[in-house]
């Protein structure tokens, strides 16, 4: 179980880290996550996991458009193009944890926790994911939470992005 943020999360969830970070030290495969509307949840949960959080490698938390740029190398006109919150950013963001981690596989998360701040056309809930590989593959799944509020789509992309690390893991297995 999670220590540190063990009351916080629900048990299935962490019992899931704990289960992907296995596959991962099974499999070999270390692990770097570049994440927005999470906050670095999802980092602090892969190192909450005694015996096997070894295998995260790193984690950018990269929350703002001007971060996205400095800390993963995300082309600032994708952002201005494309949004923060699309497929695209996603994708340079799981390419630029790749390219600056240690790491054989690299999640990315980008969405819109809670309502869009002002001037931005963003849908509450909309979260994007991307996950490569050294080996080249790369998956990208689009998510509507609905307005589930900051706290239930966090928790519901997390429990996506474990998904979507044990899906890939096994992949490369």
């Amino acid at each position: 179980m999670a220590e540190t943020l063990g009351p916080a999360l629900p048990h299935d969830l962490q019992d899931k880290a704990r289960n992907v970070l296995e596959k991962a030290c099974k499999a070999r495969t270390p692990i770097a996550v570049a994440e927005s509307c999470t906050g670095g949840l999802l980092s602090a949960l892969l190192t909450d996991i005694p015996g096997c959080s070894h295998i995260f490698e790193r984690g950018f938390v990269t929350y703002s458009d001007q971060a996205k740029c400095d800390l993963l190398g995300v082309d600032r006109a994708i952002v201005d193009d494309c949004g923060a919150v699309s497929r695209e950013v996603a994708i340079a963001m799981a390419r630029g944890a790749l390219d600056r981690a240690e790491a054989d596989l690299a999640l990315s998360i980008t969405g819109f926790a809670g309502p869009p701040g002002e001037g931005d056309d963003g849908e509450e809930g909309l979260v994007h994911f991307a996950c490569c590989s050294k080996g080249g593959s790369m998956t990208h799944l689009e998510c509507h939470y609905g307005k589930e509020g900051r706290q239930g789509v966090r928790i519901a992309a997390l429990n996506t992005a474990l998904n979507l690390l044990e899906q890939e893991i096994g992949a490369l297995a």
